[in-house]
């Protein structure tokens, strides 16, 4: 191989994992493109035989709108707060044994979601709700 064929695999290849990221950009994890994974949230809750366990709510924000999209997608880590804050309060007032709510989890974070961003468009979606 000549000279010039050696740099031009040597490009390709360092170009390589760049072009991967591309096309994991445009395939997520789940939900399609209009959807926004938050990270799984978690807080203390009392289990029925009276120790300590952990409630863990995982959920996401479908938002179709593009402009929505772009504010939610900056707005996550105040999501994530807000989520993680009604998550505490709810779990500190469970009575130990009680499964958790997950009508009154999905109601609640929806208000929160509509607050956040300013105005209503975005579906708040909840995933598993694990108690351990």
């Amino acid at each position: 191989m000549n000279r010039r064929g050696l740099i031009v695999a040597g490009l390709a290849a360092a170009l390589a994992p760049g072009a991967a990221l591309a096309q994991e950009a445009t395939h997520k994890k789940g939900g399609g493109l209009s959807f926004i994974q938050l990270d799984p949230l978690s807080a203390t809750v009392t289990r029925a035989n009276g120790r300590r366990g952990v409630m863990t709510v995982e959920c996401g924000v479908d938002v179709a709108d593009a402009g929505l999209h772009a504010r939610a997608a900056q707005s996550t880590p105040l999501l994530r707060a807000a989520f993680a804050e009604i998550l505490r309060t709810y779990a500190a007032g469970l009575p130990p044994g009680t499964p958790p709510n997950a009508d009154y989890l999905s109601m609640a974070f929806q208000r929160q979601t509509d607050t956040v961003l300013g105005r209503p468009g975005a579906k708040l979606l909840l995933g598993a709700i694990l108690v351990s």
